[in-house]
């Protein structure tokens, strides 16, 4: 494993809670991963750039700080607000710069300005393009929100593709192992981590364009495709030809559901008629009866 490099990279911006926080988390951290960082070579060693990294574990956080941070370039990393509403972590993402992301608010934008205004003082600003854990049922990357591929466009900042493997193994995500098998969380024996950071991203041909819907989706794409050909490359392995859309996924369950409770209705509604009128039958039987 590669030691952190001060004279590489000059302008590292630790402060005395990030060091405390590293004091609190890396020996705990150690003794439950054996990291494997890789392509440290590839960020930039002066100024600020973007980090984009695939989310498939809640341990995901943790572990690419250990790697960012032991690279010699502390990251500033995107997290959902609510999140800093917890006692003692909300109090240490506040001290250590790290930016809130307001979602559904009209405050959401403030998160990007706050990402651009970071990378201008030459920081490190990490971004889950995903928005979450995947729900691919193989871990692999799956569509992407346009806010890493917005904000690099607007800052000219260069993107780094990161991709991590291993962490899942731990902290598996919703409960689900790998191809959606129930799985517990498992802190030993030590399970082996690897975080990889790619080649920048080519997003020349965006540049200087209009940032519409389409640019951000296009931008997007090849911002999921690079982080994905590095997760290929450490595990192995070549992703699905489609990636998954959890969107659409979810919109096709809504249907499936719809439908299913459609023709449940249907049935209900027949039984109750075909129970109606044997009722009927059995009183006309009754009523010939008496006559």
């Amino acid at each position: 494993m590669a030691r952190r490099s001060y004279a590489r990279f000059g302008n590292a911006d630790y402060g005395v809670w990030y060091r405390f926080a590293a004091v609190l988390v890396k020996p705990v951290l150690t003794a439950l991963v054996k990291p494997d960082w890789r392509g440290w070579e590839n960020f930039p060693e002066r100024g600020g750039f973007i980090t984009v990294v695939n989310h498939n574990s809640a341990f995901d956080p943790v572990v690419y700080a250990h790697f960012q941070y032991n690279s010699g370039r502390p990251p500033r990393i995107l997290a959902k607000s609510s999140l800093f509403t917890v006692p003692f972590i909300g109090f240490m993402l506040r001290k250590t710069g790290q930016i809130p992301v307001y979602r559904d608010s009209t405050d959401a934008a403030q998160a990007f300005r706050a990402a651009i205004d970071a990378i201008d003082r030459g920081q490190v600003v990490q971004f889950y393009p995903e928005g979450t854990i995947t729900r691919d049922p193989q871990l692999w990357p799956m569509t992407g929100k346009s806010g890493a591929a917005r904000v690099a466009l607007m800052s000219g900042a260069p993107v780094i593709p990161v991709a991590h493997w291993g962490a899942h193994e731990v902290v598996p995500p919703y409960g689900r192992g790998l191809g959606g098998g129930k799985a517990k969380v498992s802190l030993f024996p030590r399970k082996k981590v690897i975080v990889k950071a790619g080649p920048p991203v080519d997003l020349s041909r965006f540049q200087g364009q209009e940032l519409t819907t389409q640019v951000l989706r296009e931008a997007t794409e090849e911002i999921m495709a690079a982080i994905t050909a590095v997760l290929e490359d450490i595990r192995g392995e070549q992703a699905p030809a489609e990636r998954y859309d959890f969107r659409k996924a979810a919109r096709k369950s809504a249907a499936s559901k719809k439908a299913a409770t459609a023709d449940k209705n249907a049935e209900n509604n027949a039984a109750e008629k075909y129970a109606a009128a044997e009722k009927g039958a059995d009183q006309k039987n009754v009523n010939e009866e008496n006559e």
